[in-house]
């Protein structure tokens, strides 16, 4: 019997999956690997697209041993070449698992799942003097898109980094493009980081869906009833249980040839990923969503 060491064991799930992605091998998979593999394909086929490439490479970031088991905590960068009605698009998508291996037999494998370091329980105000100038704000959009797609793998050293970053970098992106900060220093109102402090709205997923709902100054979203009104540099947020808590949210960088948009997100980083999130290991069939295009003042 031949033994694999942990490094071949994980690279071979790796392969194994990428195999799956492309072609109708099953072998070796855990059941939850190949129900996302499953959903991925569906929601390519949904769009009458295909999955014709895939290509992965793993990163090893930590490994821990308690007692007899090795707990391996790695990433994998995904590269998903599809094609949707003759045209060609590259989708990204950065998963961070971890491994315990019994010796050199592994008993688990999964994504992390992460839970935002903060979230917010005083009441958010809306009004109130401003700490900033907004009148003549204009959205550049181009320039939001343009630094989502810089650091959207990366991240840029002078903002914090959460371990659930996926609104922080939204926020980025909408700073990029223009978006005044307004409200500091009440964390509970208005948008804005400053100081290694911040606002709620500027790093919680929630907070941020509530605040462009209904802000009067400053970044304002007004919200769309389906995704296709989306343009370039709007905000998509995602309640993934449908319990009214938004947990996730995406920028728009693209659209796809049904004029679908295509996000980029932080956390499990991802590029150019279909809006609909149905291939995510948060995804319920409860998910609800909210669509915003970001206004400019009058």
């Amino acid at each position: 019997m031949i033994f694999l060491s942990i490094k071949e064991t994980i690279l071979q799930s790796v392969e194994n999956k990428v195999q799956a992605y492309v072609g109708n091998s099953r072998a070796h998979l855990k059941e939850a690997d190949l129900d996302l593999i499953d959903r991925k394909k569906e929601l390519a086929h949904s769009r009458n697209a295909e999955i014709v490439k895939c290509r992965a490479e793993g990163q090893v970031i930590s490994k821990n041993k308690v007692d007899d088991q090795t707990y391996l905590n790695y990433l994998v960068h995904y590269q998903f070449l599809l094609n949707q009605n003759e045209r060609l698009y590259l989708e990204e998508v950065c998963e961070e698992r971890r491994a315990i291996f019994q010796g050199n037999e592994l008993i688990n494998d999964e994504e992390i799942q992460k839970q935002e370091e903060e979230s917010f329980h005083e009441t958010l105000e809306r009004d109130g003097s401003e700490s900033e100038d907004t009148r003549g704000f204009k959205y550049n959009r181009l320039e939001a898109v343009r630094y989502a797609e810089q650091w959207w793998n990366s991240y840029n050293p002078k903002y914090k980094k959460f371990e659930v970053d996926c609104t922080n970098y939204v926020s980025q992106c909408l700073h990029a493009g223009g978006a005044p900060m307004t409200g500091y220093p009440n964390r509970s109102k208005g948008w804005w980081m400053r100081s290694n402090n911040w606002s709620f709205s500027w790093s919680v997923a929630h907070a941020l869906r509530w605040h462009l709902s209904g802000a009067k100054s400053g970044l304002r979203g007004r919200e769309v009833s389906s995704p296709e009104e989306l343009m370039l540099g709007d905000i998509i947020c995602y309640d993934f249980e449908g319990d009214g808590r938004f947990n996730h949210n995406t920028i728009v960088v693209a659209k796809d040839e049904n004029n679908m948009p295509l996000v980029n997100a932080h956390t499990t980083n991802s590029r150019m990923r279909y809006w609909e999130y149905t291939d995510s290991t948060a995804y319920t069939p409860n998910i609800k969503y909210k669509f915003f295009t970001i206004v400019d003042d009058d």
